[in-house]
């Protein structure tokens, strides 16, 4: 099983080589260590990793708040929060950007490892999630069910559309499911048409008109 790929951005460098030697004992691979946002998105794009560990204070023009929410919606890398701040305000602007975990510190090894394997259960099981969602939308798109009342003409058999317009029957059961047609003829329609054939597709005898 490939290992984890994991991205720390941490604008402390001591503490973001800390943070960095525990996750490579910890059998995990730091594909790269960032000091800022604006460069957690440079790599991010490049790199794509599976989980980020962010800080939520950095310096530069990004918050780690803001950098998050840009990780997840323009590249889908979900991210675990390491911050020093745990008041309501932080935590409340810290979940707008939906963060998988939220590491107060400072932290030790045992909690480090147990957000980084939940982060990472939570966001497989997300991405089957949405790959569920997906197969399950094309499969309803290809589907096309007859349903409700259908307006048919007693006379001549044609079926009104939704749009108001008359068709054959055959025409509309095409587009409106995945049937599809293969054409013969009926009993009664071959004696009808072809009397003087009839006899010899169907046979004397037979007691009547074949169903």
């Amino acid at each position: 099983m490939a290992k984890a790929r994991l991205m720390v951005v941490e604008d402390e460098a001591i503490t973001a080589e800390d943070i960095r030697s525990s996750l490579e004992g910890m059998g995990y691979d730091v594909v790269a260590v960032a000091a800022t946002g604006e460069e957690a998105l440079r790599i991010a794009e490049k790199l794509k990793p599976d989980l980020v560990l962010m800080d939520i204070v950095l310096k530069g023009g990004h918050s780690g708040i803001a950098t998050a929410g840009e990780l997840r919606r323009r590249f889908s890398v979900p991210a675990v929060y390491l911050t020093a701040y745990a008041d309501p305000a932080t935590l409340a602007q810290a979940k707008l950007a939906e963060p998988l975990g939220f590491l107060t510190k400072p932290f030790n090894e045992a909690d480090l490892r147990a957000s980084v394997e939940m982060a990472l259960y939570k966001a497989g099981a997300e991405a089957e999630r949405q790959e569920l969602i997906r197969k399950l939308q094309e499969a309803l798109d290809k589907v096309k069910v007859l349903s409700g009342l259908i307006p048919i003409c007693a006379s001549c058999k044609q079926v009104r559309n939704d749009k108001g317009f008359w068709q054959s029957v055959e025409n509309y059961i095409t587009e409106h499911s995945e049937a599809d047609f293969t054409h013969g003829i009926c009993p009664a329609c071959a004696k009808k048409l072809y009397p003087e054939y009839f006899d010899q597709l169907y046979g004397k005898g037979s007691g009547g008109t074949p169903e």
